[in-house]
């Protein structure tokens, strides 16, 4: 059991669903991750997804696309915010997922990018734009060095692709709620109920859900479908307006369930 997978399942344990915030690395400057950082593992988050501002975010919608152009205003790049985590990699206690396009990994290069990330205490990977067919090159090179190659699973994907995602996927399964691009929504549709049925009959580890959800009640609703959730573009509005409240709200949301699944 890797590490991501091991603070998800002792989340269940504990009978709570487990929470990951998004956070836009470098926005308001390189400076404020550590402390956003430590903030969040204060409020009793399970793991943080570390976004890497890009030019192109092809999955991101306005709210962190428009973080990520305040980042790279300030000079944000991946190596930055490598470097910067592991300046106090001793101080973080929680899994971080670190969330980029291939691109900058391809221009560091797939090894030193491997290095920087055990550098940085990072456990998790996601890269929207590689597809699962192409995803080798990633697990060959960051499986070595104990770092999870986390797999998105679209409403769209028929039975046969949700096996394989499932199956290739590792630290937990990314399931996407929406049909679309990142950002808050006020609904969600109507059969959501049998295709996370289908996504956790087909895992043996963790499904989380994400895409998004920005609401408190939106997280029992999500929790109650998955093993966890995770919330983007209201936390990054939230750090943005400094409005810490909202976010212990939204963390405190996924502690509001009893007699969770037992853990498979």
């Amino acid at each position: 059991m890797t590490t991501l997978q091991q603070a998800i399942e002792e989340t269940k344990i504990a009978g709570n669903k487990a929470f990951v915030p998004y956070i836009m690395a470098g926005d308001g400057g390189l400076e404020t991750l550590k402390p956003t950082i430590l903030k969040l593992q204060q409020m009793g988050v399970t793991a943080i997804e570390v976004g890497i501002p890009f030019t192109d975010p092809v999955a991101d919608g306005p709210t962190i696309e428009q973080a990520g152009e305040r980042a790279l205003a300030e000079g944000v790049t991946l190596r930055k915010v490598l470097e910067a985590l592991a300046s106090f990699k001793e101080e973080i206690r929680v899994p971080l997922v670190v969330m980029t396009y291939f691109n900058p990994v391809l221009a560091f290069g797939l090894e030193a990018f491997a290095k920087a990330c055990v550098a940085g205490g990072v456990k998790g990977l996601i890269v929207p734009d590689v597809p699962l067919e192409e995803s080798e090159i990633l697990r060959d090179t960051l499986n070595p060095h104990g770092i999870d190659i986390i797999q998105l699973v679209s409403l769209t994907s028929p039975p046969a692709r949700i096996e394989r995602i499932a199956a290739a996927s590792q630290g937990f399964v990314y399931a996407v709620t929406v049909n679309g691009i990142t950002g808050a929504r006020t609904s969600f549709a109507n059969d959501l109920n049998d295709h996370f049925a289908r996504l956790r009959e087909a895992s043996k580890i963790p499904v989380l859900a994400g895409f998004g959800i920005s609401t408190p009640e939106q997280v029992v609703s999500m929790g109650a479908l998955s093993d966890g959730v995770i919330v983007g573009s209201a936390i990054v509005t939230a750090l943005h307006e400094d409005n810490l409240e909202k976010i212990e709200a939204l963390v405190s949301a996924s502690t509001s369930f009893s007699g969770c699944p037992n853990i498979r």
